[in-house]
């Protein structure tokens, strides 16, 4: 009997870096009507230096002015990627705001250096869904409320004060997250959190943060593990 044989279909091709670049640059165009001028002037401020350059300095030497037309030219082309990063992440993050969790989803891909955070809530409203997440960095212990202040503020003092109980001589500071007028944009949360005055050392980061950690495994309100952007509903039996 002739034998069969099955070959595991292909998975699927990813998509090359031009691609994923262009697919970038269209759904930041989509979302920011903007983002087109501001990648214009990024790249062509460069290049137009760069000719200015040419003219003034390079002289009747043709190397040094193409040598400066094509240093324009790349500055233009890396300070583009640069503002398509830039803009593309506030574009996503805009996708996002207003949803629960979509504080955590900030906290877990863009938190720079200095600072450790969970993309969990430390505490959650099961009625409105309004959840606190809580930062550790050189600015000291900071607490983001998602939702409107006026539900989040009474939950960011209840977790101030049990901070307190523990480490009495950490500043905690507060950050709104929501509807309000005064409230931070979703996609400044870093920046906001970088503003902060620091205060403590690395040493004292890691410290903070463990003292935290073992805080948090005595009163959670929720199960920890539980993503408040994963959670599907129960099937009827």
């Amino acid at each position: 009997m002739a034998r069969t044989t099955t070959t595991a279909p292909k998975a699927p091709k990813e998509p090359g870096r031009l691609k994923q670049m262009y697919q970038v640059f269209q759904m930041t165009r989509r979302y920011d009507k903007l983002a087109i001028w501001y990648l214009l002037l990024a790249f062509l401020l460069p290049v137009l230096a760069g000719i200015i350059l040419a003219i003034a300095l390079g002289g009747d030497s043709i190397l040094a002015v193409v040598l400066y037309v094509i240093a324009g030219v790349l500055g233009g082309v890396l300070l583009f990627l640069i503002v398509l990063g830039r803009r593309a992440e506030k574009a996503a993050y805009s996708q996002i705001e207003g949803q629960p969790g979509a504080v955590g989803a900030v906290l877990k891909s863009s938190l720079r250096r200095g600072w450790t955070a969970s993309e969990m809530p430390v505490s959650v409203s099961p009625k409105t869904q309004d959840a606190v997440y809580r930062a550790v960095g050189r600015g000291g212990v900071a607490l983001i409320g998602e939702g409107p202040r006026s539900r989040t503020q009474r939950m960011l003092e209840d977790e101030r004060k049990s901070i307190v109980r523990i480490l009495p001589n950490v500043p905690v500071s507060f950050i709104y997250v929501g509807p309000d007028a005064e409230s931070v944009p979703l996609y400044k949360l870093p920046t906001k959190l970088r503003q902060l005055k620091p205060v403590l050392r690395k040493p004292e980061i890691l410290a903070v943060s463990n003292r935290l950690n073992s805080l948090g495994k005595n009163g959670l309100p929720i199960p920890k593990g539980i993503d408040p952007m994963r959670v599907r509903s129960q099937r009827p039996r």
